[in-house]
């Protein structure tokens, strides 16, 4: 049985980082980390005993928009260090969600990390997304918290002490 899906379409930003791949990978591949410099994620936390990002690895994401609250739990599906971090998000019951990708490249001064979203949801289960989320243009706000997330993220790399 074919299930429709929402449209492929992608919400992506970009940023100029001054810092090492390596560096900006460990956080990036860090989702109790990375948890701070996002919008909606407020929290994260690796599942099963797990400590690091690794292929088939599982966090639970807890996620807010003003007053609505839910989970997530995303399956880690790219762990190239220094390159690329990308995991899947689904929400309860085994329902896909997204897809979440940050690619990096190195530059003469640091590095490149774009940061894509794809949405994966069936068309039958956006109507219960938008009233768990109080989300109704999801590409526009993941578009605007991809900046975000991105600003912040430099703006850490580019402080911490080395």
């Amino acid at each position: 049985m074919h299930i429709p899906r929402f449209p492929e379409a992608a919400a992506t930003g970009t940023v100029t980082i001054r810092a090492t791949p390596a560096e900006t990978y460990r956080i990036i591949s860090d989702p109790p980390v990375m948890a701070r410099f996002t919008e909606e994620a407020h929290r994260a936390r690796w599942l099963g005993g797990t400590q690091a990002a690794a292929v088939g690895a599982c966090f639970r994401g807890y996620n807010r928009n003003g007053l609505h609250r839910w989970t997530t739990t995303c399956r880690v599906t790219d762990a190239d260090v220094g390159r690329r971090f990308a995991y899947e998000v689904k929400a309860p019951l085994g329902i896909p969600v997204s897809r979440w990708q940050y690619d990096i490249a190195p530059t003469a001064e640091g590095c490149t990390v774009t940061e894509t979203n794809w949405l994966r949801v069936p068309l039958w289960f956006i109507p219960f997304a938008i009233l768990v989320t109080g989300v109704f243009d999801r590409m526009g706000a993941n578009n605007a918290h991809i900046t975000t997330t991105l600003e912040r993220l430099r703006s850490h790399l580019e402080t911490a002490p080395v």
